[in-house]
């Protein structure tokens, strides 16, 4: 499929996703939240791709933020369907893919770039990376998921400060934060994100898809975690991955998963 936005390319299990708006700095238009979900979707349906990395174009943006000029006349009511229509389409939706999600973090990720990130299952950064949701500053709040998925990468407080401040952290910040799990030189960016992606291939992609939704049950209201973790562990019992690993493990040899 053509995209205007974003770029995608397949190769070793690996689905790398980049956002091509340099000029904007990769910022969030309608166009390019629609186009990622349709990328992300395709993904998540290919059986050839084990995981997806998402970055931006260029040195100086993952992505600056949202297209403000796209709304900054919505009255109350198409604020709060511009908030629901890009959780559902992209940010809700990448958190819950059964696909695992790294976000590639390179240079700035404010707004909805920062929360597109946290979106993601997890996150590498470049050491020039800047992150930051500055919503407040514009008299509006994080609208994308921001004031629900920072606290809990973060902690209350610190999440607190960042959004009434507007500031940026920087990435060892973040890395000190927690909010990001490594940081390398932006050479090593997407090198060291396909390393770690190795790493998740040698594993079972349906009992990884079992594990991202019972981790994110623990964050969602009214859900016991518990409960959803012991479905899915019951689940991987009738699972040929299960059985392949098993057998391997008793023979002493390395599991070749079939992801089913």
């Amino acid at each position: 499929m053509n995209y205007n936005n974003i770029l995608t390319k397949t190769e070793d299990g690996i689905t790398l996703i980049t956002i091509n708006r340099p000029k904007k700095l990769n910022a969030l238009n309608l166009e390019t939240i629609q186009e990622l979900h349709e990328a992300f979707k395709t993904a998540n349906k290919d059986k050839n791709t084990k995981v997806i990395i998402v970055t931006g174009s260029g040195e100086k943006a993952f992505v600056a933020g949202a297209d403000i000029s796209e709304f900054a006349d919505f009255d109350i009511e198409e604020g709060r369907e511009l908030a629901a229509e890009g959780q559902k389409l992209l940010f809700n939706f990448v958190e819950n893919l059964s696909t695992p999600v790294i976000a590639a973090v390179n240079g700035f990720a404010l707004g909805g770039g920062l929360e597109l990130a946290m979106a993601a299952h997890f996150r590498v950064a470049s050491d020039n990376a800047k992150m930051g949701l500055p919503e407040v500053s514009l008299g509006v709040i994080p609208g994308y998921g921001g004031t629900q998925r920072l606290p809990q990468l973060v902690g209350k407080g610190r999440a607190m400060e960042m959004i009434m401040t507007a500031g940026m952290i920087d990435a060892n910040q973040a890395l000190n934060y927690g909010l990001v799990n490594h940081v390398t030189t932006p050479e090593d960016l997407l090198p060291f994100c396909k390393k770690i992606a190795g790493k998740i291939m040698r594993n079972s992609s349906v009992a990884i898809g079992s594990a991202i939704k019972a981790i994110n049950a623990n964050y969602k209201d009214g859900v016991n975690g518990f409960d959803v973790e012991i479905s899915e562990f019951g689940n991987c019992f009738g699972t040929e991955d299960f059985k392949e690993g098993t057998t391997a493990f008793l023979e002493k040899r390395k599991a070749d998963f079939s992801g089913k």
